[in-house]
């Protein structure tokens, strides 16, 4: 609560009292305000800003926002110096009405960082509002035969305030008749009265003006007034009277508005105006019937203004009253029964109660489905109702009572076929013309599991390339069960069994969930080419339901293994050759041969040779062949030629991309008629000294002869071979079929293949047969000594042995 000084002139501190305003913490990032409505535009509110421990700096447009949750522009906030003020006009009663309770809710907003702050200002009331009566004036009329103690009711003033300042209380001008019963504060139902403290004359007093006065508990206290005039009306002897006290009669239902429902005559023996008669309704008529009925007040007749509806009530009962006009007026009674005849005019009514949805596909025949129960509110024939049911369905209606009916099950049901069916259960009524009412029965089909999971094929090849990372997703199967839920729910899981040594989950696995199947480990094709396996699928139904699936995993080959030479002549197996070669060889000669095989397949394991030039002369008297790896001289050997030659071969495979292995060959150049001097096998990088001569061996020369021999027979072996294979000069013939044959895993396929040879002018057709791998045996099932060549290629020792065919024309 703020406080405001002694020093403060007493005019100014009035003002400021009557301005307080009362700030309190709420909650977390709350402030709570208070200010008295009308406040004037500029009226301080608080120091918002300085309460919310906002900077100054803050308070810039776009970083600063003031939201008034509806209330308009009513509070604003000075952005120079953080002050929360009144912007327009307050006034409580407008924002709040007879709320005892009225704030305004503020929503503050601060960017960078975002924080919201939630403020309420409490408006206050203030005495603004008067004393109100719902009239100035207010006219009474009164006989004068009216017993002492008579009680006359007022309708009392309303005040627009709230609290003290609406509490009111009344006072009445002095007189001599009346006096004024003002119910106590707690007492709601009782109204403002008059009450008759002494006995009213026409002929002395024919009129009365009284004044009533409001006043409220404001301070000031602020008032209102209403004028009473009592008039003294004078005695009536005679009521009227009307033929009967009691009248009957029958109306249709759904009469046209205007008709005419019975015309009622009332008599009065007093004559004048004392004798005029008016008709109307009771006092304490329904609002049903005024809104059905119309009461004409001079002639009595009534007549139908409204529905008439034989099912909203059968009878009308009609108290009637007629008045004269006498002083006092008098009142005669009669009641008039109004008896409604029914028509065919309601459809029938159909309930559905549906006792086991939904129904599963194995339900037994005849199983209640449903209790179908149907009304019509109309009675006799037009209220007697048959019921039909939609065709080619696998229910039928079976009558049970009166009206009721229910849905059974009439033939076996199949969820997979039809998952769902939309009844339409008809009901009709006798009335002329007949009506008639339909309802929608949905009834689902629930699932039972009868439905195996089933893949789309029951084989499936997966091809996957070697090294594949562990973990890797190489396949997803999948099957669908034609059941629902949970019987249509499937898990995938390995049917295990031994791979060579090793358990198949060791190499793949399967996610139960998805289908997905992984490799666990890297994958190689030199060890294994084709993994061969089943998933299993299987639902979760009651029992469960499952079927298996074949997956053919051929592991494809990538170019992962290095050429690796092989040991020969002189050679050793870690890629050094040594070779003697005598200086007087002819060109062409083949000095050496170097022999290598690549693990891999296809082009990964075709492999060729390049001569690297090591040291010596620019230019080199040997060549290597490029798939043979035959070593042999580019032209004659002479004196200048070094006598320790030493070069490199680069094997290198034809894969992506190529893997490549070297071989060192040395090169010994001997005179005939001299033997080089004993030496070690040089490694790289050693200077070559030039070889003493010393005296031929004989061992030696007798070994060069034999190999020498051995050469020269097999040149003249070859080129009689190909001589005789040489077809007459111009003519062409297709080459012999070729079986060819592959082994996967134990089985064994075999396919022809036909060479094909061009013809061009007269040079014989040529093809050459490069191998890396010993030889192998035939093709199992092949016929031996039928006269056409084979080449079996086992997949089993594809990893030892490759075999290239290269028809080169």
């Amino acid at each position: 609560m703020l406080c405001l000084g002694s020093a403060i002139p007493e005019g100014l501190h009035l003002l400021l009292s009557l301005l307080l305003v009362t700030i309190r913490e709420v909650g977390s990032g709350q402030l709570h305000y208070s200010i008295l409505e009308e406040a004037k535009h500029g009226t301080f509110v608080g120091r918002i800003a300085q309460d919310l421990e906002l900077q100054l700096r803050e308070l810039v447009p776009g970083l600063f926002q003031l939201d008034s949750k509806g209330f308009g522009d009513l509070l604003e906030v000075n952005l120079q110096n953080g002050i929360l003020f009144v912007n327009s006009r307050i006034d409580r009663e407008e924002l709040c009405g007879q709320n005892a309770e009225c704030s305004i809710h503020l929503e503050v907003i601060v960017d960078r960082p975002l924080q919201v702050f939630h403020v309420e200002v409490e408006v206050r009331d203030i005495n603004d509002n008067p004393p109100v009566f719902p009239a100035t004036q207010k006219n009474l009329f009164i006989p004068e035969s009216r017993l002492l103690d008579s009680r006359f009711p007022l309708e009392g003033a309303s005040d627009a305030d709230v609290g003290t300042n609406a509490l009111l209380t009344y006072r009445l001008s002095p007189n001599e008749h009346f006096s004024l019963d003002v119910p106590p504060n707690h007492e709601r139902l009782k109204t403002l009265g008059l009450v008759l403290r002494k006995p009213l004359d026409r002929e002395d007093s024919p009129e009365l003006h009284l004044l009533l006065t409001a006043t409220d508990g404001g301070k000031p206290e602020l008032t209102g007034t209403v004028q009473l005039l009592i008039t003294v009306l004078d005695a009536n002897d005679n009521a009227p009277v009307f033929d009967r006290s009691f009248y009957t009669v029958k109306l249709p239902e759904n009469v046209s508005s205007g008709t005419l429902v019975i015309k009622v005559n009332a008599s009065d023996l007093d004559e004048g105006v004392n004798g005029d008669i008016m008709y109307s309704f009771s006092s304490d008529v329904s609002s049903d019937i005024k809104s059905k009925f119309h009461m004409d007040a001079v002639s009595g007749e009534i007549t139908v203004i409204g529905l008439i509806d034989y099912e909203e009530s059968k009878v009308y009962k009609i108290p009637l009253e007629a008045v004269d006009k006498g002083f006092p007026p008098l009142v005669g009674h009669c009641t008039v029964l109004v008896e409604v005849i029914d028509a065919n005019d309601n459809a029938p009514q159909l309930t559905v109660k549906t006792r086991w949805l939904p129904v599963k596909e194995d339900t037994q025949l005849g199983t209640v489905i449903a209790l179908i129960s149907v009304i019509d509110l109309d009675t006799g024939v037009n209220g007697q109702v048959t019921c039909s049911l939609t065709t080619h369905v696998p229910f039928k209606l079976v009558s049970t009572f009166k009206n009721r009916f229910s849905l059974v099950l009439d033939s076996a049901l199949d969820r997979e076929t039809t998952s769902d069916y939309e009844l339409v259960v008809t009901a009709r009524d006798g009335g002329s013309p007949s009506l008639w009412a339909s309802a929608s029965v949905s009834v689902e089909v629930a699932d039972v599991n009868d439905n195996a999971p089933a893949f789309a094929q029951p084989e499936y090849t997966v091809f996957v390339k070697e090294n594949n990372p562990p973990g890797a997703h190489i396949f997803t199967v999948s099957a669908v069960d034609a059941d629902a839920q949970e019987n249509a729910l499937v898990s995938y899981s390995l049917v295990e069994r031994r791979v060579g040594e090793r358990a198949l989950s060791s190499y793949v696995s399967v996610h139960a969930e998805s289908g997905k199947v992984y490799a666990l480990q890297p994958l190689d094709h030199e060890e294994l080419e084709l993994l061969q396996f089943q998933v299993s699928a299987q639902d979760a139904g009651v029992p469960a339901l499952g079927s298996n699936v074949t997956l053919q995993v051929f592991v494809l080959d990538e170019n992962d293994n290095v050429p690796a030479l092989l040991g020969s002549g002189t050679g050793s197996a870690d890629g050094t050759l040594t070779q003697l070669v005598l200086r007087s060889v002819d060109p062409g000669y083949v000095v050496a041969k170097v022999r290598a095989v690549d693990a891999d397949s296809g082009y990964n394991a075709w492999l060729s040779y390049e001569l690297q030039s090591w040291a010596g002369s620019l230019r080199s008297p040997f060549r290597v062949g490029l798939y043979t790896g035959e070593i042999s001289t580019t032209r004659a050997l002479d004196e200048s030629d070094e006598t320790r030659q030493r070069f490199m071969v680069l094997v290198k495979d034809h894969g992506e991309p190529a893997l490549t292995a070297t071989a060192t060959v040395f090169v010994s150049l001997v005179d005939s008629g001299q033997t080089p001097k004993a030496f070690s096998r040089p490694s790289v990088g050693d200077n070559i000294p030039e070889p003493s001569l010393v005296m031929v061996n004989v061992y030696l020369i007798i070994a060069i002869c034999a190999v020498s021999s051995l050469l020269v027979l097999t040149l003249v072996l070859y080129i009689v071979l190909r001589c005789s294979a040489v077809p007459t000069e111009g003519a062409c013939e297709p080459g012999k079929p070729m079986l060819v044959c592959s082994s996967t895993v134990g089985s064994w396929s075999c396919s022809q293949q036909r060479r094909q040879r061009l013809c061009s002018g007269e040079s014989p057709p040529k093809s050459d047969l490069i191998a890396f791998s010993p030889s192998l045996p035939p093709c199992p099932g092949s016929a031996d000594g039928s006269g056409e060549p084979s080449v079996s290629l086992n997949s089993s020792k594809v990893s030892q042995y490759k075999i290239l065919l290269i028809h080169v024309v």
